[in-house]
């Protein structure tokens, strides 16, 4: 009955903490006008996402027509930032050389009354060229036209708010990095909330913040109606190489959150990222945070809102604890010395000897160690027979393999209770598991203090609730109430954390969720030893018995963790709504007529295996497309003419030549690029549109590029300082458009068959050199 009582009363923590991570019921049309209607964004939705629009295409000029249109019939200032920006952060593009790309970015303001700062709302309008953005970033972008509705229909706010549009998002954070470093709104700074989107449903995470956040946090936690975030998540993503717009806001230093859903990964940046495959209920949650968030930063002095330092926060039923980063490490040291005090008292009370506890401790760390690993193999096997999976994000329908992750998870550590506990008994094992969890913290709180609370508190918790229970083993139900409440923190805890680390990391890394499950299990060990008979003193068949009903959960969750990975490999196959991703393009040289198809699969699906066979490195030929290996196979000749280089000056003086030329795509391109070789002269400066663009030599033949994206119809200009080696310069030009159904040869994929989402799926290159 204990146990029962135990384990229903956990169940429901977990049930509570999970329910708290849904997102809201979508508002409808006919919602009030200060509120934020997930049906009213989402019309704007089908008109942003009605197609793909790249940076740069007609498609996207219809998109920023619509923006413009909206938030001038609000009365708001509206503009349009047009100009030539350079690349924020690290994104692929800087592969083949600096990056820049002509950009136009709506910029719309709501005055304040007494303002004492600007907010910020940003999103991108643009999409990749593989898929028409219904997420990425449709949401971001109809809920800030929502939210700017919803203030223009109430009084007005103290603050100026200001609402960006950026362009150029997918192709290198251009828009962003334009109007945070020169837009004369943002000369002063103030504070950004990023909208974004890299899935399609899910919880709206709070998953980035700028430095020295808790005040910001602080705001969060209390205004936003649905505070989903946690510290762990900055930790993990300030460790990542990836960039949003809020990177280029960051480098400007400004302050302000980053906010994202990120379920449903399987269709990011691909044809399958349309408006009906959005969660209107992770859209109202979006809107309903940026909004509560916008009133309340609208009223706040802004002057004041960075601290000296980070916080720790965490979501929890009902809203967000948080409390200061310098608290981060004694409270870690104060669990290790609460779990030092349990081993000294559980020792006293002759519960376990020195030897025990000391076994206790090191057998602990074999589940830590073993169910990570366990749970990567599990995920090699099921890429093995399912091969497709490893250009996914996420399965489409990953559930299944989730639970079977943590059914293993679990085995594992029933498997390693059920083979320790007798001989080591449970008051050791218990105390090892939670020496762990407090030696953890410390690790942590020295590398990464946002994720510290992940194991300090539970590790807390579950040695004050160890010393409760000897303190009053004999007192009725106390000892389990104790251990019972002091699981329940790991639960409220860690639970939320293994189920938003699925989707943040995908099943690739689903080790990571396999070991704070792991960590799970350890806080509630006690509990768990509620489901054993009585260790030690069993002879005979009593002792028999004890031992089988001692591996029964250990069994179950095996074949549970099998079922169920069956079970997603049944239901989760591809077909024409869920297609096997595929990654093909063409590159073709117009000077010598040759052309190839080249895929960076390193395991070609069956379809890409038709176009490409060997390995090759396409750097010497295509710099424009980066270095690395990339199968190959030979293509047809298309007549498609190469971008136009023409010099329009030509000086030398003092051992050094400039060249001022202009580089022309002669088709619709969405990049163009122009590379040096560094064996024919060194480059000393380089300007494109009259901007300066940083000289840093590449290994290989093309040592010095750049890449343009969005090229205007009339072309780029560059200026090239040289100092020659060799009496001709030899350049590079590349221009690159989308989409292959034209090109000779190519077989149209079959309905199952789909196109990874990738910035390079479809490209079309075309390159010459060009002797000068």
């Amino acid at each position: 009955m204990a146990a029962a009582a135990a384990l229903v009363a956990l169940a429901a923590v977990g049930a509570g903490s999970l329910l708290d991570l849904r997102t809201p019921a979508p508002r409808q049309v006919d919602a009030p006008a200060g509120e934020f209607s997930a049906s009213r964004a989402y019309e704007d939705v089908k008109v942003i996402a009605a197609r793909s629009h790249v940076a740069g295409s007609p498609a996207n000029d219809q998109v920023r027509a619509h923006i413009e249109q909206q938030l001038r019939g609000l009365g708001l200032e509206t503009e349009v930032q047009d100009t030539v920006a350079p690349e924020a952060g690290q994104l692929s593009g800087a592969a083949g050389g600096a990056t820049l790309a002509r950009v136009r970015n709506v910029v719309a303001r709501l005055p304040g009354t007494d303002s004492t700062g600007r907010i910020f709302l940003v999103a991108h309008y643009d999409s990749v060229q593989t898929g028409p953005g219904g997420n990425d970033d449709a949401a971001g972008t109809s809920t800030i036209l929502e939210v700017a509705r919803a203030l223009t229909t109430g009084p007005r706010p103290r603050n100026d708010i200001v609402f960006v549009l950026t362009d150029a998002e997918e192709a290198c954070l251009c828009g962003a990095s334009a109007f945070a470093a020169s837009h004369p709104l943002a000369a002063d700074g103030g504070v950004v909330l990023n909208l974004e989107a890299r899935g399609s449903t899910g919880p709206v995470i709070m998953f980035e913040t700028s430095r020295n956040n808790a005040k910001l946090v602080d705001v969060f936690g209390r205004a936003a109606p649905h505070p989903v975030g946690t510290s762990f998540a900055v930790e993990i993503y300030r460790a990542l190489p990836n960039d949003t717009d809020f990177t280029a806001f960051l480098d400007q230093k400004f302050v302000g959150l980053n906010s994202a859903y990120i379920d449903g990964g399987a269709i990011y940046h691909t044809p399958l990222d349309t408006p009906a495959s959005m969660d209107r209920g992770s859209l109202q949650q979006h809107g309903d945070n940026a909004l509560g968030l916008a009133r309340e930063f609208g009223r706040t002095d802004l002057t004041d809102l960075r601290s000296g330092h980070d916080a720790t926060y965490f979501p929890v039923p009902g809203g967000l604890v948080r409390y200061p980063g310098w608290l981060t490490l004694p409270l870690a040291l104060l669990a290790v010395a609460a779990v030092a005090a349990l081993g000294w008292l559980t020792r006293r009370q002759g519960r376990a000897s020195a030897g025990r506890l000391a076994a206790g401790f090191g057998l602990a760390l074999v589940p830590i160690v073993v169910a990570p690993v366990a749970a990567q193999l599990l995920w090699l096997a099921i890429t093995t027979i399912r091969p497709g999976y490893a250009e996914l994000l996420d399965p489409y329908r990953p559930i299944w393999f989730r639970l079977a992750v943590l059914a293993l998870a679990a085995a594992i550590l029933f498997t390693w209770y059920a083979l320790t506990r007798r001989r080591i008994g449970p008051a050791a094992l218990a105390v090892g598991g939670l020496a762990w969890l407090a030696l953890l913290g410390v690790l942590l709180a020295v590398a990464v203090p946002g994720g510290a609370y992940l194991t300090t508190l539970p590790a807390l918790a579950g040695a004050l609730g160890g010393l409760v229970a000897l303190r009053t083993r004999q007192t009725g139900p106390w000892p389990v109430v104790a251990v019972t409440a002091a699981a329940a923190v790991g639960v409220v805890i860690l639970l939320p954390t293994v189920v938003l680390l699925f989707p943040a990391l995908g099943m690739e890394m689903g080790g990571v969720a396999a070991l704070v499950a792991v960590l799970l299990g350890l806080t509630a060990l006690p509990v768990v030893d509620l489901l054993h008979p009585q260790a030690g003193g069993q002879r005979g068949l009593l002792a028999l018995r004890a031992r089988r009903l001692g591996v029964l959960p250990a069994a179950a969750a095996a074949v549970a963790a099998v079922v169920l990975a069956g079970v997603g490999l049944t239901v989760d196959r591809f077909d024409a709504a869920h297609p096997a991703p595929t990654h093909l393009m063409y590159a073709m040289d117009a000077g010598t007529g040759q052309a190839r198809w080249l895929s960076h699969e390193s395991d070609p699906q069956p379809w890409t295996d038709g176009y490409v066979d060997g390995v090759t490195d396409v750097g010497d030929d295509f710099p424009g497309l980066g270095d690395g290996e990339l199968r190959a196979g030979p293509a047809q000749s298309a007549n498609l003419p190469a971008p136009k280089l023409e010099v329009l000056a030509d000086a030398s003086s003092g051992g050094e030549r400039t060249l001022r030329l202009r580089l022309t795509p002669q088709r619709a391109a969405r990049l163009a690029t122009l590379h040096v070789d560094t064996s024919t002269a060194t480059v000393l400066r380089a300007e494109v549109a009259g901007r300066s663009v940083p000289v840093e030599p590449r290994e290989g033949r093309w040592g010095f590029g750049l890449v343009f994206h969005a090229p205007p119809t009339e072309g780029i200009e560059v200026t090239l300082t040289l100092r020659p080696s060799a009496g001709q310069v030899a350049l590079r030009a590349m221009d690159a458009s989308d989409g292959l159904d034209a090109l000779p040869g190519f077989r149209p994929r079959p309905p199952a068959v789909g196109v990874v989402g990738s910035h390079s799926s479809e490209m079309l290159a075309v390159a010459r050199t060009y002797p000068i």
